[in-house]
C-alpha cells in the first residue's frame, strides 16, 4: 500500500491522461505491490547521474532511472530524500528520481527531465512532476558550508551565508522550472517524514535505527 493514490499526486485534471501508469510512494507501513524480478534499482549514491533502465535488476550507480518498457517498476529507497516521479503522457516514458541536498544542487530531477527528452522525444512543459514526501524546511537545517550551495536557487535569501533551513521541495520546483517544466504540471506532497514518525521513516530523526521506504512507478 501507498500512502498517495493518484488522485493525491498528479491534479485531478490530468488523471484521465494516466490510464497506462501505476506510482505511489511508500510509507514505513507500505507493502511492496511489485515482483523483485521486475523492478530496476539503482545504488543511490547521491549524484547527478540519470540511467537508462531496459531490463529489472541493480542499474548501477546512479541517482535516478527513466524508462519507456511497459510492466517495468523504477523504484527509488528514500528516508528524508525527496522520491521524485515523473510521467510523459504523449510518449509514455517514465522516471524515478532519489534528490538528497546533493543530487537537488546538482540538477538531479532537472538531469532526469533532459534525458527524457533526450531519449524518448519528451518536452518539458508537458511531463507531470511528482515530488514526495521529503524532509521539509521545518526540520532540515545545514551549516554554512551547504547553505552556500543554494545560492544559485533562492538569490532573494541574504542568509546563505550561516546555519539555517533549507526547503528541498522548493529548490527541485525552481531547478525543473528553469528548464521548461510548467509550474503548473509540478504537485509537491508538502509531507515532513522527519516531523512524522508515526508515518515516515527519517535519518534525520532516526540516524542508523532509520528503515527507508520505496517509492515507484510503472508503466502498465
Amino acid at each position: 500500500m501507498f500512502y498517495l493514490d493518484p488522485s493525491q499526486i498528479f491534479r485531478a485534471d490530468n488523471l484521465e491522461r494516466l490510464p497506462w501508469l501505476e506510482h505511489g510512494f511508500g510509507t514505513r507501513l507500505s507493502l511492496p505491490d511489485h515482483k523483485p524480478t521486475e523492478t530496476a534499482t539503482l545504488k543511490q549514491i547521491h549524484s547527478d547521474r540519470v540511467l537508462l533502465a531496459e531490463a529489472a535488476g541493480n542499474q548501477g550507480e546512479g541517482d535516478a532511472l527513466i524508462s519507456n518498457r511497459p510492466g517495468l517498476t523504477l523504484a527509488i529507497r528514500t528516508a528524508d530524500c525527496l522520491p521524485i516521479l515523473i510521467a510523459d503522457p504523449k510518449n509514455h516514458a517514465i522516471a524515478a528520481v532519489h534528490a538528497g541536498w546533493r543530487g537537488a544542487v546538482a540538477d538531479i530531477a532537472a538531469k532526469a527531465a533532459l534525458a527524457l527528452t533526450r531519449q524518448f522525444g519528451s518536452r518539458p512543459e508537458e511531463l507531470l512532476v511528482a515530488i514526495g514526501p521529503g524532509i521539509g524546511a521545518c526540520c532540515f537545517e545545514v551549516g554554512a558550508e551547504v547553505a552556500v550551495r543554494f545560492v544559485s536557487f533562492f538569490p532573494e535569501r541574504p542568509d546563505l551565508n550561516g546555519r539555517t533551513k533549507i526547503d528541498l521541495a522548493e529548490t527541485i520546483r525552481r531547478q525543473l522550472r528553469r528548464n521548461g517544466v510548467t509550474l503548473g504540471q509540478i504537485v509537491t506532497a508538502d509531507l515532513c517524514t522527519c516531523c512524522q514518525a508515526d508515518t515516515f521513516h527519517s535519518y534525520r530523526r532516526d540516524r542508523e535505527a532509520a528503515g527507508r521506504m520505496v517509492s515507484s512507478i510503472r508503466i502498465r
